[in-house]
């Protein structure tokens, strides 16, 4: 692409769509093509999708968790390790699956039913591409929860991910904590009493000191160091 980029026109994210159902990604690409998203590629199983990602660099991946051959959690891996510059969205039919926690440890930004609606999967392209996650639905810290008995985590304190805590502020690490929580920026202005600017400016140091990809790394971080306790809340005393 050369020149400035034109004022007032919307972005198309480029996606990648891998589910080993061609119903689901054909209904899939009528949908974001319908709402302005490009879809670059489609893949039917694990190494397709890493291919396609490989091949198209796209903005945006979104894999299916179970599918034949190669799974998505092992598609999700290869492709943020060979095309760091996308980002995945995972595709479950069920709101805890197991491995959707080991997808987001592995830089996934988070993870959509397949029964989403389409405006709500347009809006999660457009999100994710903007560099946010997806950590607002209420099954995201479920997940986190159910996950605390099959996924023994470190004292609290300990580092996690051969990241070093001790690198934040005292208020970097109140924001982490929240961030674990599942506060949006605006609440966690609203809880410390900072404007959202000031919040973001904080989030982006966290990421940038912890070489972390985006919230739901930071939500895995904040749970696997003892940060937040299963349940959401302050680890026991």
């Amino acid at each position: 692409m050369t020149g400035a980029p034109e004022t007032g026109v919307e972005r198309r994210p480029r996606v990648v769509i891998a589910d080993d159902q061609e119903l689901v990604r054909t209904g899939f690409r009528m949908i974001l093509t319908a709402r302005g998203i490009d879809v670059v590629a489609e893949a039917a199983d694990g190494a397709e999708a890493v291919a396609a990602a490989v091949a198209h660099r796209p903005d945006v991946v979104l894999l299916d968790i179970r599918m034949p051959g190669m799974d998505g959690l092992e598609a999700a891996r290869r492709i943020l390790a060979r095309a760091p510059g996308c980002r995945v969205i995972m595709l479950t039919t069920f709101d805890l699956d197991h491995y959707v926690y080991a997808a987001l440890a592995a830089g996934a930004s988070g993870f959509l039913l397949k029964d989403v609606t389409s405006a709500h999967l347009a809006a999660a392209v457009r999100l994710v591409d903007t560099g946010d996650a997806l950590l607002a639905p209420s099954i995201t810290r479920r997940l986190v929860e159910r996950c605390a008995a099959d996924n023994p985590r470190p004292a609290p304190g300990t580092p996690a991910l051969h990241r070093d805590l001790a690198r934040l502020t005292p208020r970097e690490l109140e924001v982490l904590t929240l961030m674990g929580r599942g506060l949006s920026n605006g609440e966690l202005a609203g809880e410390l009493t900072l404007s959202e600017s000031t919040v973001k400016t904080h989030v982006a140091r966290i990421f940038a000191k912890l070489d972390l990809r985006d919230r739901a790394q930071a939500v895995v971080l904040a749970y696997e160091t003892g940060l937040v306790a299963p349940g959401g809340g302050a680890p026991p005393p």
